[in-house]
């Protein structure tokens, strides 16, 4: 990857490394996970980018309505299977919280969404990418307002809100325990 190319990443990337080794992961496996992407964020800006072949940093969002009693998830249109909304840092993102905004709200429709400025998680998993890859997963929660209409978006099959303790199948492996996290950091919202 070009340098120019390179340079539109340099601040995602410090802000990644910032926010990674600030946060107190939850669970020894997220702390292991962050720990890995904190070496594969010494890599430089390439990391969050999907020409990085080793792997690369992705941001994603699980949003939860605004009593918390429903959780949206999409039905994701390449691997069949229903998942937090979520995808790819893009070149004009300063920060990953900004990034898992973007993403959320382009693939919900959904305006006004919130979001908890610390992670909930960090998850790598195998992709397509690139031929092969891995997905570097920074998750957030994220808030929609009273009344939110979700829409459709090319990147899905459907979206559908869910009880926390009812989410449908098939699920993506990892999205089921995004939710106390979650539902922790609306808590911690109301009480603040």
């Amino acid at each position: 990857m070009p340098d120019s190319d390179l340079t539109a990443y340099a601040d995602l990337h410090a802000d990644a490394v910032a926010a990674l080794s600030r946060w107190t992961a939850a669970s020894p496996a997220a702390a292991a996970n962050r720990d890995r992407t904190l070496t594969l964020l010494a890599d430089g800006p390439v990391a969050m980018s999907r020409a990085h072949r080793p792997g690369h940093v992705t941001a994603s969002a699980l949003v939860l309505d605004s009593t918390g009693d429903r959780v949206l998830l999409c039905l994701h249109g390449k691997f069949r299977r229903w998942v937090q909304l979520g995808g790819h840092c893009e070149p004009g993102d300063r920060t990953l919280a900004a990034a898992a905004l973007r993403e959320a709200t382009e693939e919900s429709g959904i305006a006004g969404l919130t979001l908890d400025p610390d992670p909930i998680d960090v998850d790598i998993h195998p992709v397509t990418c690139q031929g092969g890859s891995l997905h570097f997963d920074v998750r957030y929660a994220v808030f929609a307002p009273a009344g939110a209409t979700e829409r459709v978006s090319d990147e899905s099959e459907a979206l559908g809100w869910f009880p926390p303790d009812e989410l449908p199948e098939p699920l993506a492996h990892g999205t089921a325990h995004l939710v106390a996290p979650a539902l922790a950091a609306l808590a911690r919202r109301a009480a603040g």
